[in-house]
């Protein structure tokens, strides 16, 4: 086996060197896995801040209810709903539950080099984390009222209900809808709170730099 009897830290730092050579990879730094970033292309790909998991879930947070998560249930299942049928009172069962069962620690990890078979542990969640799952039950429960509510809806399905689109097909900024706006808003500024708190971490682990 290639990289066999080789601990994990010098392990990875030799991947990155291995395969990913023609890219900008900053080596593993105390508690930081390796990341990736193209300069031709402006991305990076980033293992994570392994020993630090409050700033894990910190971010799962923020990705799953930023206004930049376009994952529309058209397009196919919708694994990111992250709440049960129960909490929002859906009328009937999710088509993937994939996302609270993550989060309930029911994933396993596959049986590979790097987690050798471990199972997971249930998420635990800063405060600044609960307010915004707080702030999107209360917008998911909200729209799953509605009568023509698309029950496997994703956040920019619940968006698209709401907002709508103009005569050249952008969703428009706000809705006619009084209280999806102020719910929409709450929303928005816990995800700032939130931001706020993640934002420190993000530039001392080396995932972006300033």
């Amino acid at each position: 086996m290639r990289y066999a009897k080789v601990q994990e830290e010098t392990l990875k730092n030799k991947v990155a060197r291995d395969f990913f050579g023609k890219f900008d990879c900053t080596e593993i730094i105390e508690k930081l896995d390796f990341t990736v970033k193209s300069k031709k292309y402006h991305y990076f790909l980033w293992a994570e801040a392994k020993a630090d998991r409050e700033f894990r879930n910190d971010c799962l947070v923020y990705t799953l209810f930023h206004g930049s998560n376009t994952i529309q249930s058209q397009c196919g299942v919708n694994h990111w709903i992250p709440f049960t049928e129960e909490e929002v009172n859906a009328r009937s069962k999710f088509k993937s539950n994939f996302m609270t069962d993550f989060i309930a620690g029911k994933i396993e990890y596959a049986h590979d080099l790097f987690t050798n078979g471990k199972k997971r542990k249930k998420l635990v969640f800063s405060a600044e984390a609960k307010a915004v799952f707080m702030a999107g039950k209360k917008l998911w429960t909200y729209y799953h009222k509605q009568p023509k509510c698309n029950v496997n809806a994703s956040l920019y399905d619940i968006r698209e209900h709401f907002q709508g689109r103009n005569a050249q097909g952008k969703m428009n900024n706000k809705s006619t809808d009084e209280t999806y706006n102020g719910l929409v808003a709450d929303l928005r500024s816990a995800l700032k709170t939130l931001a706020a708190k993640i934002e420190p971490k993000v530039y001392a682990y080396g995932v972006l730099r300033k």
